[in-house]
């Protein structure tokens, strides 16, 4: 008979987990994704109590499932993580049971009435998609992941627009200036939760991050009006994490000059390929943008959704 066992994952832990995760990002999309630096940020987050917000699955004394939860809103909407082993339904249930209980707890100590609990799964994601169901839980949209090849040759240095320059985040001011180009940026999408100048640096793991590949571009006459924030730390690509360019400034060419910039400075950087995320639903019209510059599927995400009562 299998024995299932839970408890709250401590710092010592690290490894294990990157390992279960790159197990599933193997099962889901065919190559390991995660590194450890990566969890450590999450867990060291200041609004993640580990010991409450944190649980590790073990069957017959092997790792077989991992859930996060973090509250960014201060209110009903709570954000977990669930990671499982395919296979394994109770397993799936055991986690979501304690993940949801804690949802609940978390918005009452936010004073609402009640927990709108979100996760992202992979479309094949390998958590029994028929226990989620059973619960209550339902898709609300759908994240692309898009990647593009990138060669020195053929990823040259783009020019700019008429007026535009661009400069990396070198001092203080412009790392405060690029938070909050983003913010008003992103203000409408969906899901947006904002984040003061502090929040937004732990959100980031700003300790580990070379400020040199978050970029700030000014148009003349207007300013600063748009930011582009990437990361060269994952295993098999390069990252663009955000594109923000704000509503006055769209329909200048900007946010697909940052995007070639990016093509442009990451392959000689020695990348061969990169990758970004977007909302297929997003109204600013950026997968069209992203397939026009030649980026492709790689992988889709749902965004699930829970709403339980306090």
């Amino acid at each position: 008979m299998t024995t299932l066992t839970v408890r709250s994952a401590t710092l010592d832990d690290a490894a294990a987990a990157c390992a279960l995760l790159n197990e599933v990002d193997v099962f889901e999309i065919g190559r390991a994704e995660t590194e450890v630096n990566e969890i450590l940020a999450d867990w060291k987050h200041p609004e993640v109590d580990l010991g409450r917000d944190s649980w590790l699955l073990h069957e017959d004394g092997r790792l077989v499932g991992y859930g996060l939860l973090w509250d960014e809103s201060g209110g009903e909407r709570i954000d977990v993580d669930l990671y499982m082993l395919p296979g394994r339904p109770e397993g799936a249930r055991t986690l979501l049971e304690r993940m949801e209980a804690r949802a609940v707890e978390r918005a009452a100590e936010n004073g609402v009435r009640q927990a709108v609990v979100h996760q992202g799964l992979h479309i094949a994601t390998a958590v029994d998609q028929d226990v989620l169901r059973e619960r209550g839980w339902r898709t609300v949209r759908r994240y692309q992941v898009m990647e593009r090849p990138l060669s020195p040759d053929a990823d040259t240095m783009p020019v700019a627009p008429p007026g535009v320059c661009l400069r990396p985040c070198t001092d203080e001011a412009d790392r405060r200036k690029a938070h909050a180009l983003l913010q008003e940026s992103f203000a409408d999408h969906f899901d947006h939760q904002p984040r003061t100048y502090e929040q937004w640096l732990h959100d980031i793991d700003a300790e580990n991050t070379d400020w040199s590949l978050i970029w700030i571009a000014r148009i003349d006459g207007m300013g600063d009006v748009a930011a582009m924030r990437t990361r060269n730390d994952r295993i098999t690509t390069g990252w663009i994490s955000n594109v923000g360019v704000l509503r006055e400034a769209r329909g200048r060419g900007l946010a697909g000059y940052l995007l070639r910039y990016a093509f442009w400075y990451y392959a000689g950087l020695g990348r061969n390929r990169i990758s970004l995320g977007v909302d297929t639903d997003n109204t600013s019209r950026a997968l069209a943008l992203y397939e026009r510059h030649g980026m492709t599927l790689d992988a889709a995400v749902d965004t699930w959704e829970l709403t339980r009562q306090v």
